[in-house]
């Protein structure tokens, strides 16, 4: 059943801007001194094996990315933080291993080239309780299936992209999945403007679904998301 996204009152519960917090620094950012437009930037994500080799700071609140065992965030001295999520990139082959892991925070997995197609991994991330990564470079198609398969589970998912463009065709493609409209021509021609008039509690709607953005320079895709007119 498509869910209607469209003007309405707004619950307390959620984001009441549709880019609240969407973007954080991945890995590989660099500390970037540039003006970040609006609230769109939220925790950036830190390697696991940084916070190690940082004991005594303090990183605040974070999306760790699991580059090491999970294991030795219990067992060596570290920096102090707050994990928002986990995320963790994994083979199909070892996708079990990933959905069998405790953590204290929700996890993420983007799982890499194998057997699995990209909604079939999915499908078993939403029935683990897991969620779902979706990597950058996914031709159309793909992302469309993935996308079927998280429009209603609960568990939301987790993006990367390259630029700003990306971000908003997965904007696009989430609402169209939600909406039940066509998800394939969302994605390949996204509109702006159709985003910036979804009122809050659509925004909120959309923010359950998508949960995150990866981007290296968060600082920029910000700047031109406000350019598209997006804040």
């Amino acid at each position: 059943m498509a869910i209607p996204l469209s003007l309405g009152v707004p619950r307390s519960r959620g984001p009441q801007s549709l880019l609240e917090g969407l973007l954080s620094a991945s890995p590989t950012a660099g500390q970037s001194t540039d003006t970040v437009v609006g609230g769109a930037v939220g925790p950036r994500v830190v390697l696991a094996s940084t916070l190690i080799d940082s004991h005594g700071t303090d990183a605040g609140r974070i999306i760790v990315g699991l580059d090491i065992d999970p294991a030795e965030l219990r067992t060596r001295k570290q920096a102090s933080y707050e994990a928002v999520r986990f995320h963790l990139d994994c083979t199909a082959a070892q996708l079990d291993d990933a959905v069998a892991l405790r953590l204290p925070s929700p996890l993420a997995v983007f799982v890499g080239d194998g057997d699995l197609g990209l909604a079939e991994s999915a499908h078993t991330l939403v029935d683990a309780g897991r969620i779902p990564g979706l990597g950058s470079g996914f031709s159309i198609g793909e992302v469309a299936d993935f996308l079927a398969v998280l429009a209603h589970a609960d568990v939301g998912y987790v993006a990367r992209a390259h630029d700003a463009a990306e971000v908003l065709a997965l904007l696009s493609g989430t609402v169209a999945s939600l909406r039940g409209d066509n998800v394939r021509s969302a994605l390949a021609d996204p509109h702006a403007e159709k985003l910036a008039a979804l009122g809050p509690e659509a925004a909120e709607a959309v923010r359950e679904v998508l949960l995150g953005i990866e981007v290296s320079d968060p600082a920029r895709v910000s700047r031109e998301l406000a350019a598209a007119g997006l804040r």
